[in-house]
């Protein structure tokens, strides 16, 4: 098989650059989404081909068995109790490194995860990069004992706040509602824009019922953007630095066999 369509070149080159910063012997919190998928695979080739010693902390199911299926050994948060580093990708990142995630329906875990680690790599395609954070619906979990109510109140609580819209949908998986690992739901905020991310974090999680938002803010320390071209864009906020650089492809027949994301 030849190389990737563009879209999934650029997520590849992306996670490609991001596994360099894994080293023997770390615990690296494993993401969850279609470019984390990339960075496990690219993660489970350097296992298998290079010797790497890794233990993963998956954020979802899915990774979990992806992990499995490439040789990446895991072991749970409980047991790893801190990680090194996390590496997940993003729905909309900004110029301050914030971040919205949750579109696969893994915001917990991935919150969990990321602030559980002593650094975040965030891994993405250009599409991926905005101004402001808002534009792709905002994931918010709830429990499903009263979900309506929560429903409202997270409506009602929108109003006069700095957005660009108010409508609140119910993630739905075909006909049923989406229901996440831990049995709670989905609601997708649809705000167009968002003038205070800070303080709409704050405002959804005191609502009773919510368990958490998929706002992420001062979790990221690097983003990777990757290009269908095999360059990357690396920022790191810690260290004030922005640098362009081309990935060193393998011959990456075998990874790039029978990849449906």
């Amino acid at each position: 098989m030849g190389r990737p369509n563009p879209i999934d070149m650029a997520k590849y080159v992306s996670a490609r650059r991001a596994v360099d910063y894994v080293q023997d012997g770390m615990r690296v919190g494993l993401g969850t989404g279609s470019t984390a998928a990339w960075m496990v695979r690219c993660l489970g080739e350097l296992v298998r081909e290079d010797g790497l010693r890794v233990t993963g902390v998956p954020t979802s199911s899915r990774t979990a068995d992806l992990a499995r299926h490439c040789g990446v050994p895991i072991t749970t948060l409980e047991d790893a109790k801190w990680l090194d580093l996390t590496i997940d990708g993003a729905d909309e990142v900004d110029d301050d490194l914030n971040l919205i995630k949750g579109g696969g329906g893994a915001l917990l875990q991935e919150k969990i995860v990321a602030t559980a680690s002593d650094m975040m790599v965030v891994i993405a395609d250009p599409a991926k990069r905005v101004e402001t954070l808002g534009a792709f619906p905002l994931p918010v979990e709830v429990i499903p004992f009263g979900w309506q109510t929560t429903k409202a109140l997270i409506e009602e609580s929108l109003i006069g706040q700095d957005i660009g819209g108010r409508a609140v949908t119910l993630r739905l998986a075909q006909d049923a509602p989406f229901r996440t690992d831990e049995g709670n739901m989905i609601l997708d905020l649809h705000l167009r824009r968002i003038g205070s991310a800070r303080q709409l974090a704050l405002l959804l999680n005191q609502i009773p019922g919510v368990v958490e938002n998929g706002l992420f803010l001062d979790i990221a320390d690097v983003v990777v953007t990757g290009r269908q071209d095999g360059t990357v864009e690396v920022r790191d906020i810690n260290h004030g630095t922005t640098t362009d650089e081309r990935v060193d492809l393998r011959d990456d027949d075998n990874l790039f066999a029978g990849v449906t994301d």
